[in-house]
């Protein structure tokens, strides 16, 4: 179990992006790892201040993770409540006009709306436990990829309520009997349902009659998501889950599908402070920073740094499968618009090989260091690291493959460790980005540069070899927190702030561009090399293995 830091959480102020004519949008920015609250100028797209939570990580057999809910919701209501107050101190007229929600994606939680008990923790989306069964899946199904744009695996909501459903006997039991008071969602869901409901006396338990709903982008990472109908698929359903009526399940346990720019309700007594503040937006987390980037154009792309590297491509109003491993989903939905779909290539491990470095293997006592090591070195001398902790996603989707370090000689140090550490973001990001290539290769359209955001944006080191590798302009953005902002951006359309994108797509500025420097040479051959690395991943684990 690694446990969070703080209990109490602080509040930066930013009183130069305050102005008192500009109104002011908030975000609740649930992640893996933390839960942040900032409030935005609206005018200008600045951050005016903002507040952050650790929560704790579970991982009660090897390859499971878990989290609390109760946790997530109460560190959500702290950091709203914090920020507010410190906001108010430093800026007396400040009020709140709206609030969005962007969250990490998959995670899997269920309760009962009567007892306000959790069934279970909530199944993070980066969890291993239902590999095997997604496996099974694959061979017992027809026509889920055609209809979701999903592979069968692990990554998705519908492989962990599957599980959920077989291993907790009270659970399945109200499937069957009381199917009214079963509420199964993933964190946007859970969030939403406990800033409108009724608040509760018990800490230990859910509020009560809350919205029960998520929008496009999150439900369409369930593997129960029709693309073209945006519903539930009653014909996939009965597919994955072993329930008698399907119907009735999807009526009563599963939340309602809205757009992600939407009127989703007003916060309750539940959070005092933002009493009837509306609650106008609901992307998940790749889908945010798509908007948060202003990339609202089809070719238009960004990729996000952050526990895991997720390359997103806007592809408009057209569904096209990927025949190169990429995802097909929800790029995000305005109401009374068409939906804008997306191609997307997710990785499991980015910024997380560097924690490992840091945890695991002392190597280095910050992320800053890493870059520090990794430049004793002018290359990695051969050197490649294969960071398949949790088998590997796109564009291989192989759960068979395991973490690997190749290359190594006698002459090799903690640099260059390093060096192979961080640039293995880079080639993760290089194979979707040539994924998304080959799919639209028909279509004629470039990926002609690429925006960037999270943390390792600021690892000057890895972005120059980012640019390198995609042989393409890679752009930094002057606001980072792109999440948290395209959930802001996207409540301010529904409640009128922006009267259409064009108008945010002006608050988007550019900070730094990274373009390629290494010889093509050089290129082919480092790509070449990482090509076989990936290849060693391979076949470490059995089929008959638990993951």
């Amino acid at each position: 179990m690694s446990s969070a830091e703080s209990s109490t959480p602080t509040v930066s102020l930013n009183s130069e992006n305050y102005s008192p004519d500009s109104k002011i949008i908030g975000s609740i920015d649930q992640g893996t790892s933390s839960t942040r609250f900032i409030l935005v100028n609206a005018k200008s797209g600045r951050i005016v201040a903002s507040s952050q939570m650790e929560h704790t990580q579970m991982y009660p057999q090897t390859g499971w993770h878990e989290h609390c809910p109760f946790e997530i919701w109460n560190n959500t209501k702290l950091c709203m409540q914090t920020c507010i107050e410190g906001a108010k101190e430093a800026f007396p007229s400040i009020e709140v006009d709206a609030i969005g929600i962007t969250n990490q994606r998959e995670t899997t939680v269920v309760w009962n709306a009567e007892t306000g008990k959790t069934y279970y923790n909530a199944i993070v989306w980066d969890d291993l436990r239902t590999s095997n069964l997604a496996s099974d899946l694959e061979k017992s199904t027809t026509g889920i990829t055609e209809k979701t744009g999903l592979p069968l695996a692990s990554y998705f909501a519908g492989t962990k309520v599957k599980w959920l459903i077989e291993n907790c006997a009270e659970l399945r039991e109200d499937i069957e009997k009381n199917p009214q008071q079963v509420r199964f969602g993933t964190i946007d869901t859970w969030l939403i349902y406990q800033l409108t409901g009724e608040a509760s006396k018990d800490s230990g338990k859910a509020n009560q009659n809350g919205e029960f709903v998520t929008d496009v982008t999150n439900a369409s990472r369930w593997l129960f998501m029709n693309l073209k109908t945006l519903k539930w698929d009653s014909d996939i359903i009965s597919q994955i889950l072993d329930i008698g009526n399907v119907e009735e399940f999807i009526e009563n346990c599963l939340p309602g599908i809205k757009p992600s720019s939407y009127m989703y309700g007003k916060v309750s007594s539940a959070i005092p402070e933002f009493l009837g503040v509306k609650i106008a937006s609901i992307l998940g987390d790749q889908q945010a920073a798509l908007f948060g980037q202003a990339c609202f154009s089809i070719g238009e792309a960004k990729c996000t740094y952050g526990t895991g590297l997720f390359l997103m491509m806007n592809i408009g109003g057209s569904l096209k499968q990927s025949s190169h491993g990429l995802l097909t989903t929800l790029g995000y939905q305005l109401e009374g618009e068409e939906p804008v779909y997306a191609l997307e290539g997710s990785v499991s491990h980015s910024g997380s090989v560097i924690q490992w470095l840091r945890d695991q293997l002392s190597l280095i006592e910050n992320a800053a260091q890493s870059e520090e090591y990794a430049r004793e070195t002018s290359e990695n001398e051969g050197l490649y690291f294969v960071p398949a902790f949790s088998g590997l996603f796109a564009p291989y989707w192989r759960s068979d493959a395991r973490a690997c370090i190749v290359g190594m000689t006698a002459s090799h140090h903690r640099g260059h460790i390093c060096r192979a550490a961080l640039e293995s973001t880079a080639y993760q990001a290089y194979d979707v980005f040539e994924a998304i290539q080959k799919d639209l290769k028909e279509e004629g359209i470039q990926l002609k540069e690429l925006k960037v955001d999270g943390g390792a944006t600021v690892n000057s080191l890895l972005m120059q070899f980012q640019a390198d590798m995609i042989a393409r302009d890679v752009i930094v953005p002057v606001v980072q927190e792109t999440t948290a902002l395209g959930a802001c951006f996207a409540a301010g359309l529904c409640v009128g702030i922006y009267e259409n994108t064009d108008e945010i797509k002006k608050l988007w500025a550019s900070k730094k561009v990274y373009s390629k420097e290494m010889s093509d040479e050089n290129r082919e051959k480092m790509l070449n090399g990482w090509t076989k690395a990936v290849s060693k991943s391979f076949g470490w684990v059995d089929e008959s293995q638990e993951a």
